[in-house]
């Protein structure tokens, strides 16, 4: 049986969520990453920030991205697996809420340990289960 932390990618790093979205766009940019997990200081997860976020949030709406901080434009609470969840569970997760990045976090104390995208799916499918993920991911 394949876990998600078998397939995640570890050391996600974080935003804070008192940090501005310039911090973040930039860790984004520094990083090569489309998306950042929002922790609190004791690095539990908050939320998920996204480039789109930035922009469609922040920059669409004229709103200043150097005082704006990643707290203030996070949304409910993300969709999350734990570290010793089957893949196929994950691969659930991320179909039925159509996510394309999934927070891997330890139980009880619900920190942060790694992060899973498409990508890592990708490496790690047989070719007929992720042509069935990305059709699910992708549709209307």
């Amino acid at each position: 049986m394949t876990t998600a932390k078998e397939i995640m990618h570890p050391g996600a790093e974080c935003v804070r969520a008192r940090q501005t979205l310039a911090d973040a766009a930039r860790i984004m940019r520094d990083r090569d990453v489309g998306a950042l997990p929002i922790c609190g200081e004791d690095d539990k997860l908050l939320g998920i920030l996204t480039d789109r976020d930035i922009v469609l949030r922040c920059v669409a709406e004229g709103r200043d991205a150097s005082t704006l901080t990643a707290g203030e434009i996070a949304l409910g609470r993300p969709m999350v697996v734990e570290a010793d969840e089957d893949a196929e569970q994950v691969l659930r997760v991320m179909e039925q809420y159509r996510v394309r990045r999934l927070p891997v976090i330890n139980h009880p104390d619900h920190k942060l340990v790694g992060m899973i995208s498409e990508a890592d799916i990708a490496r790690g499918l047989p070719q007929e289960r992720l042509a069935e993920f990305v059709s699910a991911i992708c549709a209307e």
